[in-house]
């Protein structure tokens, strides 16, 4: 496949919800996100694991767990309390419109006085096989800065402002806290430089106007 140079491969990410309005309200009083979320009406069904996680990568456990604090009073669910791991300290949470959210930090313990900054917004795809997925991307013009195998991709975001990265599907439900199985709609689409397609396991990108 040819690729434009000269194509954008910003991401942008619109959920598809029942009411756009009042989920955009939602969400600015649980997270304060801004413009780096979008919303569109919809009601296509779903059931399930939709097969992703929104993740806010952030500085400190403080964020996280005001972060946590304001989602919950916002009217999310807890799937996993915030807690050490190997890897930091992290949440799990789900939107009232059933969206997952993970709110992490590489960080153990605070390193500054607390701030709700976000430093990143990463769309985690559980896909069915990450080397194929990684590859039909690569294709459609986006650079993989990070690859593990079959375990995990990530792909360069420069001034994107979501990051996206490919994990097994199996291993991104284990991640939220939820079973496996789940049909129908993802409620989720992407929107960039990189054309109008669906993906191999059903995610819906649409050209940037």
């Amino acid at each position: 496949m040819e690729i434009n140079a000269n194509i954008s491969t910003d991401i942008n990410v619109q959920l598809e919800v029942a009411d756009p309005r009042a989920a955009a309200a939602t969400y600015e009083a649980a997270f304060g996100l801004g413009d780096r979320l979008g919303f569109r009406a919809a009601a296509t069904p779903t059931t399930g694991f939709r097969g992703f996680i929104l993740s806010l990568v952030v500085s400190q456990p403080s964020t996280v767990d005001s972060l946590v604090g304001t989602a919950v009073d916002a009217g999310f669910t807890v799937l996993k309390p915030a807690k050490k791991s190997l890897w930091g300290y992290s949440a799990v949470l789900q939107a009232p419109e059933g969206t997952i959210w993970k709110i992490a930090t590489s960080k153990k313990k605070d390193v500054g006085p607390l701030t709700r900054e976000i430093d990143d917004l990463v769309l985690l795809m559980g896909v069915s096989d990450v080397k194929a997925s990684k590859q039909f991307y690569v294709d459609r013009g986006l650079t993989a800065s990070k690859s593990f195998g079959g375990k995990y991709a990530e792909f360069a975001k420069p001034g994107s402002p979501v990051t996206l990265a490919l994990y097994p599907r199996k291993a991104a439900a284990k991640e939220a806290g939820v079973a496996l199985e789940g049909s129908g709609s993802h409620r989720i689409v992407m929107d960039s430089g990189i054309g109008s397609f669906a993906d191999p396991d059903g995610y819906v990108w649409e050209a940037t106007a």
